[in-house]
């Protein structure tokens, strides 16, 4: 759904960072091995060597997006190793379809969009759920950003009731 031809934009402005220069350049990177082992054993659950964080991410932050949200086949060349896919691939596709939906008033307004959603994401300000992360920007599969429904309900018992079979 594009917004009315009256609007202009939604008025992005940066506040975190600076025209022509790169979110991800502004922290440093360095390889890690993602590993999870399971608490009663010892035994290895997880594991993805070499992957690409931020020096100031925690190895328990490290470990958890790259099982849960480092999308391909884990040993194949599809699968994302480094954190820097996995913000690229939803803020570059919530970026394209804002700027296709008239989101944006141009190609400025856009990546001044992106890259402040990159440093709030790189910089752990902010983060998004579970769905986006597994979903948005993956070739194949439904772009769901939420895991919950709100079905409409009226206050009437009738509707009550058949919010249940809905």
């Amino acid at each position: 759904m594009a917004m009315a031809p009256e609007q202009t934009g939604i008025g992005i402005r940066r506040h975190f960072t600076t025209e022509g220069v790169d979110p991800y350049e502004e922290v440093v990177w360095e390889r890690r091995d993602a590993r999870i082992t399971n608490f009663r054993d010892g035994t290895v659950a997880f594991e993805q060597r070499e992957v690409e964080f931020p020096v100031g991410w925690s190895q328990n932050a490290t470990n958890i997006v790259a099982q849960k949200y480092f999308r391909g086949a884990l040993g194949s060349p599809e699968r994302e190793s480094s954190l820097r896919e996995v913000i690229d691939r939803v803020a570059d596709t919530v970026t394209r379809w804002g700027a296709k939906d008239g989101y944006f008033v141009d190609e400025q307004e856009a990546e001044a969009f992106r890259a402040e959603l990159k440093h709030l994401v790189v910089n752990q300000k902010a983060a998004f759920n579970s769905p986006v992360w597994f979903n948005i920007g993956v070739a194949g599969r439904p772009q769901q950003a939420s895991a919950c429904y709100i079905l409409a309900v009226d206050d009437t018992m009738k509707s009550i009731l058949n919010w249940y079979v809905e």
